[in-house]
């Protein structure tokens, strides 16, 4: 899923090309994309774009009406590209694919083209009018990238979740995924299971600064690796990640195998060695059936991986 340094280079490559022209139509390649009724679709179309926002993982465009002389966007286009939706701008009035296309948005210069990959459909487009319709469509979490220590801190604590779960709720924290917040724990030296409410000033710090460097320094090395063009190729997967989507591999600070803990659709990359005290964490699927037989060490893991009988358990043989 997109997260706070795709959109942001989303919305750049937006506001070079859209801010400021005439959105000429929304033509929609699938009717389920679309989840809102009231005002009608058609009433964006003839729209000048005045206004580009990121809400969490989401992307608002504000639309003023000819003329009306109003400073604030009288509508908002509401994108929300889940999983798999991507943005591509192509030549004005370009054809919707058949099977990824969900929809193309209009202007002169080109078209905006929205598509989603695989059989599950989970993007969604929403057309509000006005500020406090658009509010709804926020999560509220704060801006990570911005927020100082002290209202971290606040927000960090304000529940007790583990870190991973913490980080990844829009509703603390804007715009973190699953894929940074792998990188964010992993540069924080910190464990994805560890409970907000056990964490000392010393680590709420780290974590804070953390946070800040890996969104700040993705988006600076997203900026460059564009160069100007509209990002075709966002993905949650970067060769220079340190863990995320890395299983496996040796971890850059101390080259010991990078671990995760999967659950459902989900994955965490973790580094036992930097982040755990050498502690494998269980993996759900399998520790259901190893139950007290879960090897408790990066060495024991391996041993069972490659066949090896399993670490005995502590504490007893």
């Amino acid at each position: 899923m997109p997260e706070l340094p795709d959109i942001t280079v989303y919305l750049e490559g937006l506001e070079a090309r859209v801010l400021g022209r005439t959105l000429e139509r929304v033509r929609l390649g699938s009717p389920f994309l679309l989840r809102s009724v009231d005002p009608p679709l058609a009433d964006a179309h003839g729209r000048e774009v005045v206004a580009l926002r990121r809400l969490g993982k989401r992307i608002a465009i504000g639309l003023a009406a000819p003329d009306d002389g109003e400073d604030e966007p009288r509508l908002w286009l509401v994108l929300h590209l889940m999983i798999a939706g991507r943005l591509r701008w192509r030549d004005p009035g370009v054809k919707i694919p058949r099977r990824l296309g969900l929809a193309a948005f209009d202007f002169a210069a080109g078209s905006l083209l929205l598509t989603e990959a695989g059989t599950k459909k989970r993007a969604s487009l929403h057309l509000v009018k006005g500020a406090e319709a658009l509010a709804r469509h926020d999560p509220g979490g704060i801006d990570p990238l911005t927020a100082d220590a002290a209202l971290f801190r606040e927000t960090l604590t304000a529940r007790n979740h583990t870190l991973k779960r913490a980080l990844t709720d829009p509703r603390l924290f804007s715009g973190i995924g699953n894929a940074y917040s792998d990188e964010i724990l992993h540069r924080a030296k910190l464990s994805p299971i560890k409970w907000t409410s056990r964490l000392d000033d010393e680590e709420i710090g780290r974590l804070h600064d953390a946070t800040r460097r890996t969104l700040g320094e993705w988006m600076c090395r997203l900026r460059d690796e564009l160069a100007g063009e509209f990002p075709e190729k966002v993905t949650a997967f970067h060769d220079a990640m340190a863990v995320h989507g890395k299983y496996g591999r040796p971890c850059p600070a101390c080259a010991a195998p990078v671990q995760r803990i999967r659950y459902a659709d989900n994955e965490t990359n973790y580094c036992a060695a930097c982040q755990t005290g050498g502690k494998v964490l269980a993996d759900r699927a399998l520790s259901r059936l190893l139950g007290k037989d879960w090897p408790r060490s990066p060495e024991a893991l391996e041993e069972l991986r490659s066949g090896g009988p399993p670490a005995a358990p502590e504490g007893g043989a």
